[in-house]
């Protein structure tokens, strides 16, 4: 939880000029997140916003998304991520990241997927604060649904 002194995730959201999506449904046979004991597991989520997914968020890193574009698509997804913790559990600031895992649709040569991943890590730390600090793996693949360029997952422990 955070301390009384400490901004709160939303406020620190707004501060960032973000705010959560509405929680995705499941486009098939899963859930968007599974409770087990104190932890949080959310299914990987796409970049998708209001409109779907951003053409500059869609095909593959190497080719014609830059990294730049990558690194938004990733804090979209991490937004989404967020999104279904919140409505998992309620309250954002409950939430300890304890590991991130980002898939990036990239080109076999593509050697800079760490770097796309960074754009989900930084949006946890800077909203969580020191409960967005993770493990994480990061990993080139060579396709994603919809041609999204990232595909984001989480683990989180609930606190309180």
């Amino acid at each position: 939880m955070s301390k009384p002194n400490e901004e709160s995730p939303e406020a620190r959201l707004a501060a960032l000029g973000l705010a959560l999506p509405a929680a995705a449904a499941p486009v098939a046979n899963y859930v968007p997140y599974m409770r087990t004991g104190n932890l949080l597991f959310v299914s990987g989520q796409l970049p998708v916003g209001a409109n779907g997914v951003d053409p500059a968020h869609k095909g593959k890193l190497g080719a014609s998304v830059s990294l730049e574009d990558g690194q938004t698509a990733a804090r979209q997804a991490a937004l989404n991520v967020l999104a279904q913790a919140k409505a998992a559990v309620g309250d954002l600031a409950r939430l300890r990241a304890v590991r991130v895992g980002g898939y990036v649709n990239a080109l076999p040569d593509f050697g800079q997927v760490p770097q796309v991943v960074n754009g989900a890590s930084d949006l946890f730390a800077a909203v969580l604060g020191e409960n967005g600090k993770h493990a994480r793996f990061a990993v080139g693949v060579a396709q994603l649904p919809l041609d999204a360029a990232v595909e984001v997952e989480g683990i989180f422990e609930i606190l309180g």
